[in-house]
């Protein structure tokens, strides 16, 4: 059969590579910046990390070998992923956003801005170079695809100024990652979701443009301060009269497309993330509960109802991890064409394993609360999973939707890795409920 779970000699060296990363590079770094108040210090204190996995190809590597990338597949990402987010779920966040955001460009750009800027991304010597996917906006993002005209949608609107060959952008971001940059006068390269038709709606009037470091007319503002996941970098952004060369633009009526792929390339990367994040909570956990008694006679771990709950925390992590590999190899096969089954890997690990690392916690008990534990931690980033990354209740299960309901869809072919190609019929599900009389 072709099925197989055995990782290949080269996997196993990418996994290897990733945790010896992730556990000499960046754990000396986690417990101090997730600490620092101010957010800016603290994405800063993650630089030297990420400017050594740049160099390893973890910031890049997925982009093809002819861009300057590894051609590194969807399968082996979760590999790597899952190391990170065992000890950073937010610093992994830092790394996939550029994945994020130049996906797009891989997918929908014409060939010069291909040419141009994705080798601009693979080649910088410093690993310094990263990214911006710049598409949440102040009062929510969720009904991108309202068939309204503007102000309902994203708001930050794109003129056409075909006089002088440029696009005038005005209005706001808000939640962006990585978008600031290390110095919040900009990432290398922003990729922007904008508004070129206020008269359409969110299957005709989206657009995005590539806007690079130093582009006047934007203020990056102070990142926001958030309770988890505070070593990534999430920004508040101001356009005014902000002009941007046309030959910048790409996927012109066609952003609702960008948007539904990009979060279907995520999916399972940020379930494997959730993985990571329980398991590190398990495994932490199964030790206390080998070792501490709670002043009985023998360790917790030889009462019942402490071995039954973390048998179900382990059963959790292997059925949430072997749907991210099962989802990354379907976008594999199909380029990343499985909008469905992306946004199923995204929200069934994030919300499962939440409650799996709340269980570690009552298995720990009032201990848990303890800063000088890490459970309090895993906790506070389990939280963030089903709510970041097209939210689970505001983006990726409407998509689900949108796919189940076409007519023509095959309940069977994930089960049976047949294609299912997405449709612009397919957005829109639920933006507008009914209303009661």
């Amino acid at each position: 059969m072709a099925i197989d779970f055995t990782l290949t000699p080269e996997q196993q060296a990418i996994q290897r590579t990733a945790r010896e990363f992730a556990n000499d590079m960046l754990k000396p770094i986690v417990a101090k910046a997730d600490a620092e108040p101010d957010p800016q210090k603290a994405f800063l204190m993650t630089k030297p990390a990420y400017m050594e996995g740049y160099k390893l190809g973890f910031a890049m590597g997925f982009l093809p070998r002819k861009y300057g990338g590894a051609g590194i597949k969807h399968v082996d990402m979760m590999l790597a992923g899952e190391e990170i987010a065992a000890v950073d779920p937010a610093f992994g966040g830092t790394l996939l956003v550029n994945g994020l955001s130049l996906n797009p460009l891989l997918w929908f750009g014409n060939e010069d801005q291909k040419d141009r800027w994705l080798n601009e991304a693979t080649s910088d010597p410093t690993g310094e170079y990263i990214t911006g996917y710049t598409l949440s906006e102040p009062g929510g993002t969720a009904n991108f695809d309202h068939p309204g005209k503007a102000p309902v949608g994203l708001g930050l609107i794109a003129e056409h100024d075909k006089g002088r060959g440029e696009y005038v952008l005005n209005g706001s971001k808000y939640w962006p990652t990585n978008s600031g940059g290390w110095d919040l006068k900009g990432a290398n390269l922003n990729v922007v979701a904008i508004r070129t038709d206020p008269d359409k709606g969110g299957r005709e009037g989206l657009s995005y443009i590539l806007i690079p470091r130093g582009t006047k007319g934007i203020t990056y503002k102070q990142p926001i301060d958030k309770m988890a996941h505070r070593l990534d970098q999430n920004n508040q952004i101001e356009y005014e009269d902000c002009r941007v060369p046309e030959e910048n633009v790409f996927a012109v009526g066609d952003g609702d497309l960008v948007i539904a792929k990009a979060f279907t390339w995520t999916g399972p990367a940020v379930g494997i993330a959730a993985v990571g994040n329980a398991r590190a909570a398990y495994e932490w956990t199964l030790d206390w509960a080998k070792s501490y008694t709670g002043a009985g006679s023998v360790p917790i771990i030889e009462h019942q109802a402490v071995g039954h709950a973390l048998a179900d925390v382990a059963m959790k992590i292997e059925a949430a991890r072997y749907l991210c590999w099962k989802t990354a190899h379907y976008l594999d096969m199909f380029d990343c064409e499985g909008q469905a089954f992306g946004a199923m890997a995204k929200v069934l690990p994030s919300e499962l394993l939440k409650d799996a690392v709340y269980s570690c916690m009552q298995i720990v008990g009032v201990n848990s609360l303890l800063k000088e534990y890490p459970m309090e931690k895993f906790m506070r980033e389990a939280l963030v999973f089903p709510i970041y990354d097209g939210g689970n209740m505001g983006m990726q299960r409407r998509k689900i939707w949108g796919v189940m309901a076409d007519p023509d869809f095959n309940p069977r072919a994930f089960a049976e890795c047949q294609p299912v190609p997405y449709k612009k019929s397919m957005t829109g599900y639920g933006v507008q409920p009914c209303k009661r009389d």
